[in-house]
């Protein structure tokens, strides 16, 4: 469980593709803190530490996650934003992130005003998905590359979200481009209540 806090972003050392499985290699500042069998969120998708050495930690993803989230498009260098599971006796500065990334979005603009920055994205709709919560709704939650942020001009398929100076210069939102895509997962509270609205 995640807060959507992220820590930092860190960088991608190494890639490597087994079957359908890509490892991937990280470099942040918090390394010698992790433990094998350790949840971190990865552009929102949790993933478990399989190796530390070097001042480095490999985690893997299988190919479910590659085709529903952005990390099959990784390169070395790249930032990815992480963040430890949460402490359950802290305050929730987010909101309840499960890590479980439901499908990508296309960034479709980027507005800077008055030094924030307003980012607009497009994803996919289904019907049938979005009546059971999968959407986002007017100053609701939602989770992109693993970064909690309040929805603004909510439409069918699009939102729009605001990042503040900090955010943009301690996450990968400062790489982010017309047209790329990012991992993005809609609140948990949402899908739960909409499933109870549809019970008998």
């Amino acid at each position: 469980m995640f807060s959507g806090i992220v820590e930092e972003a860190a960088v991608v050392v190494a890639l490597r593709k087994e079957e359908g499985n890509l490892h991937i290699t990280m470099r942040c500042s918090f390394v010698d803190e992790l433990k094998i069998d350790q949840s971190v969120a990865h552009n929102g998708v949790c993933l478990t530490v399989v190796a530390i050495e070097n001042g480095t930690y490999t985690v893997t993803a299988i190919q479910e996650t590659l085709e529903k989230s952005n990390l099959g498009k990784l390169k070395v260098g790249d930032k990815v934003n992480v963040e430890r599971s949460m402490i359950m006796n802290g305050r929730l500065d987010g909101h309840i992130v499960q890590g479980h990334v439901d499908q990508t979005a296309v960034c479709r603009e980027i507005e800077e005003v008055d030094g924030s920055w307003y980012f607009s994205f497009e994803y996919e709709y289904n019907p049938t998905m979005a009546s059971q919560g999968y959407l986002t709704v007017e100053k609701g939650s939602v989770c992109v590359n693993g970064v909690s942020l309040t929805v603004c001009n909510s439409g069918k398929n699009t939102f729009q979200v605001a990042i503040i100076p900090f955010t943009y210069e301690h996450t990968n939102f400062h790489n982010i481009k017309v047209n790329d895509a990012v991992n993005i997962e809609f609140d948990i509270i949402g899908k739960y209540i909409s499933k109870i609205m549809k019970m008998e």
